[in-house]
């Protein structure tokens, strides 16, 4: 079995097909597929009921295990773009109200929680954030749009040079209101990083479509083990990175290893 792939219809890591039957990548090898994605819209939201202007601020925090977080990187060609390791500082997490004595206007804040896509915002000053929410971008404050989820701020996870503060906070702004068929943007975190960076490859169709594929998605299993990923855009890339989020790292690796050891069984 190798790279060649007649048909790809799912987006199961469990059916992504590699070329090493008797384990996960290494150092040495390259990457393992080279196909586009195409997705739905991902909202990324998990509680139906849920108002986000008129949340509880007392409510339960949501539970989050750092360890299961899948460590990764994103390479443009040779380029790294953005680089996730659960060792850095930055990446550790506090509770609303702890993040607040910490933002900055211009700021990309990132909710997280257990079994949950992670939900980012741009904060914008005097306790508010904005945010794409339900097929909407709004402005809420910082401890509703938490919903109980513990928060980080991530702007060092993408590598691009960043905007002025000032531009962030405009860019969020002028964008509140904008829903549904306006919306230039598939899910929170493509809404806060082009806030953020300004960059049209966040957008829906920012990029062109030729077959190529100069993406690449590292996810990191363990110290010497990594599985990688092509795609055509980093808008397909960072749906397929969220999905992995949502997931956690012990049911990506026991996909990973389940396909492994059917693909073995099947040459």
């Amino acid at each position: 079995m190798g790279n060649q792939v007649d048909k790809l219809s799912h987006l199961s890591y469990a059916e992504v097909p590699t070329t090493d039957p008797n384990g996960f990548d290494t150092e040495e090898n390259g990457p393992r597929i080279g196909v586009s994605y195409i997705f739905s819209n991902d909202d990324d939201e998990l509680d139906d009921n849920v108002d986000v202007s008129a949340r509880d601020q007392n409510q339960e925090e949501k539970h989050h295990d750092k360890r299961n977080e899948l460590e990764c990187a994103v390479y443009n060609r040779d380029e790294c773009i953005y680089e996730k390791s659960i060792s850095s500082g930055h990446m550790e997490t506090f509770s609303p109200e702890k993040l607040l004595n910490k933002c900055k206007p211009g700021d990309v804040v990132e909710f997280v929680a257990t079994g949950q896509y992670p939900h980012w915002a741009i904060y914008v000053g005097d306790l508010q954030v904005v945010h794409l929410y339900r097929a909407e971008v709004k402005n809420s404050f910082l401890m509703y749009a938490s919903q109980g989820r513990r928060c980080r701020i991530v702007n060092e996870l993408y590598k691009y040079k960043p905007l002025s503060a000032d531009i962030v906070v405009q860019n969020a702004m002028e964008q509140v209101g904008t829903k549904d068929r306006e919306l230039s943007w598939r899910n929170s975190e493509c809404f806060a990083a082009w806030c953020k960076f300004g960059k049209r490859e966040f957008k829906i169709g920012g990029e062109i479509r030729i077959g190529k594929q100069p993406y690449r998605l590292k996810l990191v299993l363990s110290d010497k083990q990594f599985h990688v990923l092509e795609f055509q855009s980093l808008e397909d890339l960072i749906m397929e990175r969220r999905q992995n989020d949502q997931t956690g790292k012990v049911a990506v690796i026991r996909d990973l290893a389940n396909h492994l050891n059917s693909a073995f069984c099947n040459i």
